[in-house]
C-alpha cells in the first residue's frame, strides 16, 4: 500500500510545474504530506495560481518566475529552495522542450536552445540541489524525466532524442558521483502521454489543429496514453522512500518492449509520416 505520509516534512523543487505533468505531480507531493515545494516556470500567472493551490494542509507553494534555457534563471531556483524552506529533498526535473527537428533540418540555434533545456538546465540544477543536500547531511533523491526517445526515436525528433541520451547519461554519472551521499539520482522513459503541452504539439506539426487524441489512443495496447496523474505517481515513488536504496535506475514507462518483437526496419522515407515544418530529405 501506498505511503500516503511520504512526502512528510520534506521539501521539493519541480520544474515545469505550471502546468501538465510538473503540476499533477506537485499537487501528488503535497497530498502526501510535502512541507513546502517550488513551483517553476515561465507563465507567472498560472505559477502563483498553482503555488496557491498548493498551499495550506501543512504544505507551503512557492512560485520562483524561471527559464529552463538560462543558467542564472536554474540556480535562482534552487536558492529560492534554501530561502524559503532553509534545505532541500527532493528535486525532479521535469520541464522539457520537445518541439520537432530532423537531421536534415535542425539549425544550431535550435540544436542549442534543446539541449540547453533538456540538459544543461537539469544538470546545473542538480549541480546546485546537490551542494544544498550534502551542506545539510540531506539522503535526497533526484529525478528526472527522460524519454523512450532516448533509445533512438523518430527521424522528426533527432535533437530531442539526442537531448534525453545525453539526460541519461548524465543521470547515471551524478548518481555514481552523489552514492556515498546517500543521494539517489533516477530517470523515467516517458512513453506518449495525454498532457496540455502534447496537445500543442500534435496540433502544430501532426494534425493540422484537428483533435487527434482519440485516434491516437485507439492505435495503443492499453487503448489510452498515459495520463499525467499516473506518471506523477511514478516520479512520487522514485523520489521517495518507497523506492528504497534505488539510484542511478532507468524506468521505462510506455506501452512497448525496447528490443522485443521484429527489427527496427525503417519504411521507405515516402511513407514516412508528414510532419509540418520538418524535413527528412
Amino acid at each position: 500500500m501506498t505511503d500516503t505520509s511520504s512526502f512528510a516534512g520534506k521539501y521539493a523543487v519541480i520544474t515545469g510545474s505550471t502546468q501538465g505533468l510538473g503540476r499533477a505531480a506537485a499537487e501528488l507531493f503535497a497530498e502526501r504530506g510535502a512541507a513546502g515545494i517550488i513551483v517553476t516556470g515561465r507563465n507567472a500567472d498560472r505559477g502563483h495560481a498553482v503555488a496557491e493551490h498548493l498551499t495550506g494542509g501543512g504544505c507551503r507553494g512557492v512560485f520562483v518566475q524561471a527559464d529552463a534555457a538560462d543558467v542564472d534563471s536554474c540556480r535562482r531556483v534552487i536558492a529560492a529552495a534554501d530561502e524559503h524552506f532553509g534545505t532541500l529533498h527532493v528535486l525532479a526535473n521535469v520541464a522539457a522542450l520537445t518541439e520537432r527537428g530532423s537531421i536534415w533540418d535542425t539549425t544550431p540555434d535550435f540544436f542549442d536552445r534543446m539541449m540547453a533545456v533538456n540538459v544543461r538546465a537539469p544538470f546545473f540544477l542538480m549541480q546546485d540541489a546537490i551542494k544544498l543536500m550534502i551542506r545539510d547531511g540531506v539522503a535526497g533523491s533526484i529525478v528526472n524525466v527522460s524519454s523512450i526517445a532516448s533509445f533512438g526515436s523518430e527521424p522528426f525528433l533527432c535533437p530531442y532524442a539526442a537531448s534525453k541520451g545525453a539526460l541519461n547519461v548524465l543521470t547515471k554519472n551524478v548518481a555514481y558521483a552523489v552514492v556515498r551521499h546517500r543521494i539517489r539520482a533516477n530517470v523515467i522513459n516517458l512513453g506518449w502521454m495525454d498532457s496540455d503541452g502534447e496537445d500543442v504539439i500534435q496540433r502544430r506539426y501532426h494534425s493540422d489543429g484537428k483533435d487527434w487524441l482519440a485516434a491516437a489512443e485507439a492505435k495503443m495496447p492499453f487503448g489510452r496514453l498515459l495520463k499525467p496523474d499516473e506518471v506523477a505517481r511514478t516520479i512520487a515513488y522514485l523520489a521517495s522512500e518507497e523506492s528504497g536504496m534505488m539510484t542511478a535506475g532507468f524506468l521505462d514507462l510506455d506501452q512497448s518492449v525496447m528490443g522485443g518483437g521484429g527489427a527496427p526496419v525503417p519504411a521507405p522515407i515516402e511513407e514516412w509520416p508528414p510532419v509540418a515544418g520538418v524535413s527528412y530529405r
